[in-house]
């Protein structure tokens, strides 16, 4: 199949984005055509300072290098490298009623997080995120539970624009992980929400971070009354946060946790959990390294990734300028 995902380069990634995401889309790239995408104009819809942009978007390539993406197998590139997102954006634009774009949850918990800031790129979004999809005419794009109306959207312009000017995009399938391949990890402070980078540096887990500070983290994360090490999200959301975080790393069912750890208190587990964490990531860690001395290297897998993703979305563009009535040169 051909994939797109993307991410935006702002913030670092956490242990949430790696186990609930970005794990898989390492694994999905040995047997797909993937195209992963550093979203650098998305992440417009909040204030930015240019010479941090220009820095982060590398440091996420770095990153996505790092955990495995590999650029002989996967086309890795820089969102606005390829102008033909903000051109069929603006076509798609057409075909979106207002109606629709004012409905979408995030755009709904935006706008109560970002009050003084309620642009119309946070509106828009969602039409630009379907344009980076259907240039590259997937098959699926892999996306969380909070993502699949996005996708239902993007969907919905495909079919709008095939039917209105003649047949060109694919309808791509949400592809949402199984249940045990992309839990949820929740906040280590309130383990009811979802871990976010934007929240409070106690409450999340940076994959890159040093090693005494995981530790930390995880002695001080929220548990529950009582000693078993049982998972049940409704009465013990702490240590069912826990016991996902080890389940995923150590991949192991659940249950197969919980028996090896049973009657070993909560002490005992969070150290297992910090010491599984620390050895599964320390090579990740070595390997960031490395690249962030490398940045001629660096810029170069950029330059074609941009290449490769260029050839693919001017041929869709080309054919939707023709299919639209654009007057050709």
């Amino acid at each position: 199949m051909r994939i797109l995902s993307g991410i935006q380069p702002t913030g670092e990634m956490h242990i949430g984005n790696y186990l609930g995401a970005w794990k898989r889309l390492v694994e999905l790239q040995t047997s797909n055509e993937c195209f992963y995408m550093i979203a650098d104009l998305h992440a417009l819809t909040v204030p930015q300072k240019a010479n941090e942009l220009a820095q982060a978007t590398l440091q996420k390539a770095v990153e996505l290098l790092s955990i495995g993406i590999d650029p002989e197998h996967s086309t890795l590139f820089v969102q606005s490298h390829v102008s033909a997102h903000t051109e069929l954006a603006w076509i798609l634009n057409t075909l979106t009623p207002l109606g629709e774009l004012e409905r979408m949850t995030q755009f709904k918990e935006k706008s109560k997080k970002y009050r003084a800031n309620i642009n119309a790129g946070l509106l828009d979004y969602p039409v630009l995120q379907a344009a980076d999809i259907l240039l590259y005419l997937p098959d699926g794009v892999p996306v969380g539970k909070d993502q699949i109306q996005h996708v239902e959207l993007t969907r919905e312009l495909a079919k709008r624009f095939n039917a209105t000017y003649g047949a060109i995009f694919k309808e791509p399938k949400a592809l949402v992980a199984k249940e045990e391949e992309g839990a949820k990890i929740m906040s280590l402070k309130d383990p009811k929400k979802k871990m976010s980078k934007s929240d409070p540096p106690d409450t999340w887990i940076g994959i890159f971070e040093d090693e005494g500070i995981i530790k930390r983290k995880i002695a001080s994360a929220t548990t529950d009354s009582g000693k078993d090490v049982a998972y049940n999200p409704a009465k013990k959301p702490g240590i069912s946060n826990l016991l996902t975080i080890y389940s995923l790393v150590a991949e192991q069912p659940i249950r197969a946790v919980e028996k090896k750890f049973q009657k070993k208190g909560y002490a005992p587990f969070k150290k297992a959990v910090a010491e599984l964490l620390i050895s599964k990531l320390r090579p990740l860690r070595s390997e960031k390294k490395q690249l962030e001395s490398r940045e001629v290297y660096l810029r170069e897998i950029l330059r074609q990734g941009a290449k490769k993703a260029n050839a693919v979305a001017s041929r869709t563009m080309e054919e939707a300028r023709r299919k639209v009535g654009f007057l050709q040169i």
